[in-house]
């Protein structure tokens, strides 16, 4: 565990970002810290001083930042604006602590997850669409109410989507890792998903991005889902197969509603444009106007804690 009475040096993307936690933590709870700003756009020689000891890394677009990571010799800590770590989960290894920004994007997350799940069912997209071309084409669509919901992944967010999908009548089943039971009830194992997908009308996507987890939906996970079935995303892109993605909604045999792509952003040319039943939002889930409020108030509080030499929030490793 880092010890963060030590920590001298927080280094912050943005001055805006800097001076908002800054106007949340009274002076004497951050007299013993120095927060810096760096400009990764740049990669200007701010972020190369010996002294930073955490990087608080931008929201979106953390890549040049990461890049420019090894250039910090007493690097300790990386404090993301992202409830997921996967770009820097290999940092523990090198000894350098990740805490997330867990808590910051699930009730944006969760609003997403029902949105896009209610907006491909009811056809909205297309309504959309027919508005545009001044088209009025009455359909009859699916609703919400009496699907087989499943959600795959029951952290946070997790909870949180099927917080949302409890009011409206769902079958709901859950699946984790591996099978047991919480406060909620019983969570599924990702191995009984061969008996539980064919009986599935929509998959709502929200676990982590692992190893174990990348290309869980492939072209078998797919295939065994029935006719109709609705593919929700909001976890990661290479969670899914892209390629067996758009191979099986090429057919019009499935439906998908992605917040999240492999690859992002999605290239102009990319086929999955164009297949049937598919509605893409940009990778929006979590980013509304709870966000800022939100990821200020935790930032402040990791300030805070390593002011007085606390444990911090959110570590993903620890020593």
């Amino acid at each position: 565990m880092t010890d963060t009475s030590t920590i001298t040096t927080i280094a912050f993307p943005d001055s805006e970002l800097r001076n908002r936690v800054i106007a949340r933590i009274p002076a004497h709870q951050r007299a013993n810290v120095d927060l810096v700003v760096y400009s990764d756009k740049e990669k200007s020689a701010k972020l190369s001083r010996d002294d930073v000891d955490v990087v608080v890394l931008p929201y979106m677009d953390s890549a040049g930042t990461i890049e420019l990571l090894p250039q910090l010799p007493n690097l300790r800590l990386v404090i993301t604006q992202t409830t997921g770590y996967d770009p820097v989960a290999h940092l523990p290894e090198q000894g350098i602590q990740v805490a997330t920004a867990s808590g910051v994007h699930t009730g944006g997350t969760a609003e997403l997850a029902l949105a896009l799940t209610l907006a491909s069912l009811r056809g909205i997209d297309d309504a959309v669409r027919s508005q545009v071309s001044r088209t009025w084409d009455h359909r009859r669509h699916r609703s919400l109410q009496d699907r087989r919901v499943m959600i795959i992944g029951v952290g946070e967010i997790g909870k949180a989507i099927a917080d949302r999908f409890a009011p409206f009548e769902v079958e709901l089943t859950r699946v984790g890792t591996t099978a047991r039971e919480d406060e909620r009830g019983v969570v599924h194992g990702v191995d009984e998903l061969p008996d539980l997908l064919p009986h599935t009308d929509v998959v709502v996507l929200i676990t982590p991005l692992t190893e174990s987890t990348q290309h869980l939906v492939d072209a078998e996970f797919l295939r065994q889902l029935p006719d109709n079935a609705l593919i929700v995303n909001v976890a990661r892109g290479k969670v899914v197969d892209t390629e067996a993605l758009v191979a099986e909604l090429s057919t019009g045999r499935l439906h998908a509603a992605l917040d999240v792509m492999d690859p992002e952003p999605l290239p102009e040319n990319h086929p999955l444009w164009g297949t049937p039943n598919t509605l893409i939002t940009p990778h929006v889930g979590g980013d509304t106007s709870a966000f800022e409020p939100r990821v200020v108030k935790i930032l402040a509080e990791q300030v805070r804690r390593i002011n007085d030499g606390e444990r911090l929030l959110n570590v993903v490793v620890e020593d």
